[in-house]
This record gives structure tokens, C-alpha cells and sequence, in this order.
């Protein structure tokens, strides 16, 4: 058991965005790391509210499980569940954009091209940052970057008012394992971590509840 336990706000997985009926933006996530995470609190004595999106996973018994298609859908369960926990990690990979107009049915060929105007999703993890009570929660976010990684990860840190954040690197998506950098809410890398994704959340969830954790 921890010194303090938590009521902990976990997302996982990817997110949908329909172009029509059948037919979706998305991405290759698998959500084993949220999931992951979920099973590293629990074992450490914390309750667990886990929003996912589509995977292949089961949930981890004893979490309070809630499952989600689109970025619209995940935000408003995260907004509506954060009040009552201590703190949130954004591990899902949510879509950055949807299309404006969704098609009823399904879009037909026509022999010429088709053209899509995308609008920006909700930002969650932003928005759960400003939304939190500083002495009561706080907020970890992942940076998954493939380019200038570090400066990207540091950026999002300060815009999205995380408490620290993850970065890790595409080759993690659907792996059983990754490697990640851990930096702190002062931008000072604090670990350095290449395991399967169950010791990465382990060390993750330790590292909570040493510095984030409310005695």
C-alpha cells in the first residue's frame, strides 16, 4: 500500500473520428500502456477510473471502467469524472482532428477527388489542466514526438499545465515494451526508464507517489 491512496483518472487508447457511417480517422494505438498504468495503481492500492478508447483489451478488475469512441466522448467523461480524482494520466491517444461535417450513410465513389476539411478536436489534457485545484490535484501527460522530442514534450509540459510529463516515441505504439523520458513540472528529466510497459507504469505510478501524492 501507498502512504495515501488515490482516486486516480487514467485515459488509454485511441480515439475515433467518423467521416461517415463506416468509415473513421484514427490511429494504431493498442492502449496497453494506459491499460498498464491502470493495473500499476490498482496494485499499489489506488482507485482507478479508466476512460478508453477502442482496444482489444480487457479492463483491469476493480477499475471503474468507461469506454469511449470519440475525442468529443472522452472529454466529456474526463470533465465530468476529474472533479472527484486526485489526479489524472493522459495516456490515451486521442485524434487532433475530425472532420467538420460528418456523412450520413457511406461516401460513394465518384471518379474524382474527395476532399475532407478537418477541424480541431477537444484538448483534454489542456483543459483538465486548467481546470484542477493545485494544492488538491495534479496532472501527468504523455508526448509521444518523433521530431525535436524533448522540445515538443517541454512545450506541451507548460501548455497544457501538467505536473510532469512522458515522452516516448512512436516505436512504442502497439509494443509490448518502451522507453520514455520522464520530466518534472521544473523541466529537469527525472528518469530514464526502457522496459515492458508494466514496469514503465510501475516506476511511473512510484514516481506519483513519492512527488505528486497529497499526504
Amino acid at each position: 500500500m501507498t502512504r495515501s491512496a488515490m482516486q486516480i483518472l487514467i485515459t488509454a487508447g485511441p480515439t475515433r473520428e467518423y467521416l461517415d457511417d463506416v468509415r473513421f480517422l484514427s490511429n494504431a494505438s493498442s492502449g496497453k500502456m494506459g491499460y498498464a498504468l491502470a493495473q500499476a495503481a490498482l496494485e499499489a492500492g489506488h482507485k482507478v477510473v479508466l476512460v478508453s478508447g477502442p482496444t482489444a483489451l480487457a479492463p483491469p478488475a476493480g477499475s471503474e471502467f468507461h469506454a469511449v469512441e470519440t475525442t468529443g466522448e472522452m472529454y466529456d467523461k474526463c470533465v465530468g469524472h476529474f472533479p472527484e480524482c486526485d489526479g489524472v494520466i493522459g495516456a490515451a491517444a486521442v485524434c487532433d482532428y475530425r472532420p467538420r461535417e460528418r456523412i450520413s450513410g457511406k461516401i460513394g465513389k465518384t471518379g474524382k477527388p474527395l476532399q475532407l476539411e478537418l477541424v480541431e478536436t477537444p484538448d483534454i489534457l489542456a483543459e483538465l489542466g486548467r481546470r484542477k485545484q493545485a494544492a488538491k490535484q495534479w496532472v501527468v501527460g504523455f508526448a509521444l514526438e518523433s521530431r525535436t522530442p524533448r522540445e515538443n514534450a517541454l512545450r506541451k509540459l507548460k501548455a497544457k499545465g501538467c505536473d510532469a510529463i512522458i515522452l516516448n516515441h512512436p516505436s512504442a505504439i502497439g509494443s509490448d515494451e518502451s522507453r520514455i523520458e520522464l520530466i518534472d513540472k521544473g523541466g529537469q528529466t527525472v528518469a530514464n526508464c526502457i522496459d515492458s510497459k508494466i514496469g514503465i507504469a510501475r516506476a511511473i505510478i512510484t514516481w506519483i507517489d513519492a512527488h505528486l501524492a497529497r499526504s
